[in-house]
């Protein structure tokens, strides 16, 4: 099951910018996990428990946002929900050759919130700076 790796992953980023970010503890953690991601949110939420266990991210809570499936046909601009199964022909002009997928591939964090100093005190929300992501960025454990 790669929910492993990518919870490993996320607990190291996460640790890595709490650790940058005087933190003590880390209280929850924000994903957004796309539709076609391959992803079971359930699995990875039993995962990122046990890659959690002995680090600052020790009983933080994972949230994970789900991203529906969107594409757009460039031939007649026409835009629909995909799905899962993914339906990646045009429902309007019946064309699979001139199509792009919109949304549904994302995984990222979206937000970290933390305690800062050596104990317990006041709390922050650590919010990434937006990034345009053409279709789906993988963590650097799924390269």
């Amino acid at each position: 099951m790669h929910e492993m790796s990518i919870a490993m992953a996320v607990v190291a980023q996460v640790e890595e910018a709490a650790g940058a970010g005087g933190a003590h503890a880390v209280t929850s953690v924000r994903l957004q996990v796309g539709e076609l991601a391959g992803v079971v949110p359930d699995a990875l939420a039993f995962c990122f428990e046990l890659a959690c266990a002995g680090t600052a991210l020790e009983g933080a809570e994972l949230v994970t946002e789900p991203v529906p499936a969107r594409a757009r046909c460039r031939s007649c601009t026409g835009d629909w929900a995909v799905g899962m199964p993914p339906q990646l022909v045009c429902p309007g002009c019946g064309k699979a050759t001139d199509v792009e997928l919109l949304a549904g591939r994302e995984l990222q964090i979206l937000s970290v919130h933390w305690e800062d100093g050596p104990g317990p005190g006041c709390d922050r929300v650590r919010t990434p700076a937006p990034t345009p992501t053409p279709a789906r960025e993988p963590i650097s454990e799924e390269r």
